[in-house]
C-alpha cells in the first residue's frame, strides 16, 4: 500500500510485544527491533508515532491484552494512518484471527496502512 498524505495526516503506531516473561529476559534483539519501528516511521514521514508496549511478557491467545485493545480503539476511532509491527503475528495468530480482526475495523482499516519490518 503507498503511503498517501492522508496516512501520514494520522498517526503512525507502533505495537510491540514479546509473548513471554522469558523473551523479555533473554531476547533483547527482537525488543531493540521493535522499538526501532518508531524510528522507521519517523523516516517514512511520520510526525505522530505512538508506541503501545503495554503488553510485554503477554501471550497473545487466551489473555487480556490492554495495549491491542488501545490499538484497535484508535484504528476504530480513524486516529491511526499505519500499524507498524515485528511481524503479522503480532496481531493476529492465523488467518481466521486476521479475518475476524478486519471485519471488526472493516471501515477504519480500509484507509490504515499496515507495515511489517
Amino acid at each position: 500500500m503507498k503511503i498517501t498524505p492522508d496516512h501520514l495526516a494520522r498517526g503512525a503506531f507502533i505495537y510491540i510485544r514479546q509473548s513471554t516473561v522469558d523473551q523479555l529476559a533473554n531476547n533483547h534483539e527482537s525488543r531493540r527491533r521493535q522499538y526501532g519501528l518508531a524510528d522507521r516511521a519517523r523516516a517514512l514521514g511520520w510526525t505522530d508515532v505512538t508506541v503501545i508496549d503495554d503488553d510485554l511478557g503477554r501471550s497473545g491467545s487466551g489473555v487480556s491484552r490492554p495495549g491491542f485493545e488501545r490499538l484497535l480503539a484508535a484504528i476504530c476511532e480513524g486516529r491511526v494512518g499505519a500499524v507498524f509491527a515485528i511481524e503479522a503475528s503480532r496481531l493476529a495468530r492465523n488467518g481466521r484471527d486476521w479475518s475476524m480482526r478486519m471485519e471488526r475495523m472493516n471501515r477504519a482499516i480500509q484507509t490504515t496502512a499496515c507495515c511489517w519490518a
